[in-house]
């Protein structure tokens, strides 16, 4: 029997970090069955009492945690060490050695990576751009972008572009739709990164019969015609050969890892 396990993801600030970090590690665990718990914003010896208490309600606890404040994370490692209780800070390695080697002392101050600074507004800047220009819109300023994504529909364009964003590059994207042509202007620019996306007809087949499902639209139509949807792939492979544009294909890829690989392309086209 897979033995199920509960486990704890604790952070003094929102806990992404510790979410990308979990998912990083589970994906090493085959069949590695779990309930997730998260503990957000907790800088007190209180809440972490209330945290122990729900692990050893639970039972067969893991705890990894992002807590940087010495007293807190003191409290948490004895009482977990007290309770046998499985503990791992993901920052208590990495904090000291990058003390050595800066030869200087981390100021411990939580949720410092939420600073209000203008790294923030970078990005605060690029969402609200990337939002006005998704999906083909205010193309007249299209070419102030960092980056833009082109693509067929269902080809994940808006949430690639939606999460370049918060990476702070101001992205857009121009879907490709038959008998419609792409600007000449974009095409030709060569300051914009500009970057083609492509997928397995089949599996765009079933993406785009599940969108229609969850729109209650009629399934039978040119949409989700396995050969419309070849051509319309063709078709767009020779804007991008003809305009030297590099494509990914995006269909075993998670959004995640599309945006990697574009950002990618981004450094190297301006290093």
């Amino acid at each position: 029997m897979n033995r199920k396990y509960n486990v704890f993801l604790v952070s003094d600030s929102t806990g992404e970090t510790l979410d990308r970090i979990f998912l990083a590690l589970k994906a090493q665990f085959e069949n590695f069955n779990n309930t997730l718990h998260h503990f957000s914003f907790v800088r007190t010896e209180a809440q972490i009492t209330t945290l122990l208490e729900k692990c050893n309600k639970l039972g067969n606890p893991i705890i990894l945690y992002t807590l940087v404040e010495p007293l807190v994370t003191s409290f948490l490692i004895a009482e977990t060490k007290k309770n046998k209780i499985p503990c791992f800070g993901v920052l208590d390695y990495l904090i000291p050695k990058f003390e050595e080697v800066l030869n200087r002392k981390a100021n411990h101050k939580p949720s410092g990576q939420h600073a209000l600074n203008k790294e923030y507004y970078k990005k605060i800047s690029a969402m609200q751009f990337s939002i006005e220009h998704d999906d083909g819109q205010k193309l007249e300023t299209i070419l102030e972008s960092d980056i833009i994504i082109l693509g067929i529909s269902r080809t994940s364009k808006t949430p690639t572009t939606i999460y370049l964003a918060n990476k702070g590059f101001k992205s857009s994207n121009i879907p490709m739709v038959p008998n419609q042509k792409i600007p000449e202007e974009v095409l030709k620019n060569k300051k914009t990164t500009i970057v083609g996306l492509i997928a397995d007809p089949e599996r765009l087949v079933d993406i785009r019969k599940n969108r229609l499902s969850t729109l209650s639209e009629d399934k039978h139509t040119s949409y989700v015609d396995l050969d419309k949807i070849k051509d319309e792939l063709e078709e767009s492979k020779k804007v991008f050969k003809a305009n030297n544009i590099p494509t990914i294909d995006v269909t075993r890829k998670s959004v995640e890892e599309i945006a990697a690989s574009i950002i990618k392309i981004h450094e190297i086209k301006n290093s």
